[in-house]
């Protein structure tokens, strides 16, 4: 196990290289010397300027020990590419201060700036995947039996929507642990693993959300505060998650050989690019964790080899990368972010090169 001493840079964001050895990095051809870093780049961005594979960045940064903090970069920062002892490394300089002294003679000299953290540049677009973040939730068979339920409303309707007064159903617990807020969920996406047929769990999607307005045993009155689709008997009630925008991931290797496929898009239809978001059929009990990165693979067609008169399999061909950002227990949450084809249900998804 080899730990990287080198300072790291985050934008709320925070990189470190986990797991294995890793191999030596590589500079992309045509790298620049210095690079001016300009609203709107990511980290992630900056990082394939220099290197070939971007999620080594931690293994070039040094920090400039003139900054109160390193951990941080932002717009008008310049970053420099130099070699220490042979091998590469990146500083960051700050914006200068303009200072003149008791003579009156104006001099630059570099100046640390305090500002809020909103405004360090990200590590991926956040823009992307904040409502997965906040509210991708993924429920075993188990959880989606017995949790509560929207049965009804006024009006003997069928749906409903914003102000309306609800009823719902907790024939287990009968609200034990009653709060003040829900989510209102519904059930979509079974995950199946398309290897060994095995339920992976199920896609509860957000769709409003309720505040109670009174309890009886197992029957809760609640008044819908909002919705983003018209809610309708069956579906979940359930504590909204109380989960903080993650904004800090931890870029690296998987610890453990990763085989997986992908086996869901979300708002395309045969094929997804980059800054596009996937599940794959692998999760934290295969050893993930959110900040892996992971290369994808176009599955190698089947051919005929006519010398031999036989079918065989062309070699997998490389499509992309991803970051995962949510992992449950069976399935993860990925983000698409480098792409140099279209990538395709089931295509193949294993650790990163470092070639």
């Amino acid at each position: 196990m080899m730990k990287s001493l080198l300072r790291v840079l985050s934008a709320g964001v925070l990189l470190a290289v986990c797991g294995s050895v890793s191999a030596q990095v590589e500079l992309r051809n045509g790298h620049p010397e210095v690079y001016y870093v300009k609203p709107g780049d990511t980290l992630w961005d900056i990082s394939s300027t220099f290197l070939s594979n971007p999620w080594q960045w931690p293994e070039l940064w040094h920090g400039n020990e003139e900054i109160d903090n390193p951990h941080l970069i932002y717009p008008g920062d310049v970053i420099r590419l130099r070699m220490v002892d042979g091998r590469p490394q990146l500083d960051v300089e700050r914006a200068v201060r303009i200072a003149p002294d008791s003579d009156g003679v104006v001099r630059l000299s570099p100046q640390a700036r305090v500002l809020p953290l909103a405004t360090a540049i990200p590590a991926i677009p956040m823009g992307n995947i904040q409502t997965f973040l906040r509210e991708a939730l993924v429920l075993s068979r188990e959880e989606v039996a017995a949790s509560p339920y929207v049965v009804g409303g006024t009006d003997r309707r069928v749906i409903y929507g914003q102000g309306d007064t609800i009823y719902a159903r907790d024939v287990v617990t009968e609200w034990e642990d009653l709060i003040q807020d829900y989510g209102f969920y519904r059930i979509g996406e079974r995950y199946v693993d398309p290897e060994t047929n095995e339920v992976l769990g199920h896609e509860a999607l957000h769709i409003g959300s309720g505040r109670v307005s009174a309890h009886d045993g197992e029957m809760l009155t609640l008044r819908v505060q909002s919705s983003r689709e018209e809610l309708r008997a069956q579906d979940r009630v359930l504590p909204s998650p109380e989960r903080r925008l993650q904004s800090i991931f931890y870029p690296s290797a998987p610890e453990t050989e990763v085989g997986a496929s992908i086996i869901r898009f979300f708002g395309r239809l045969n094929s997804v690019a980059r800054h596009d978001v996937v599940v794959i059929n692998r999760g934290s009990r295969e050893g993930l964790r959110e900040g892996n990165v992971l290369d994808v693979f176009r599955r190698g067609e089947r051919v005929r080899d006519r010398d031999r008169d036989e079918m065989i399999r062309l070699p997998d061909s490389k499509t992309g990368t991803m970051i995962l950002f949510r992992v449950f227990e069976k399935v993860s949450y990925g983000l698409i972010i480098e792409s140099s084809g279209p990538i395709f249900m089931e295509d193949i998804v294993k650790n990163p090169s470092v070639l």
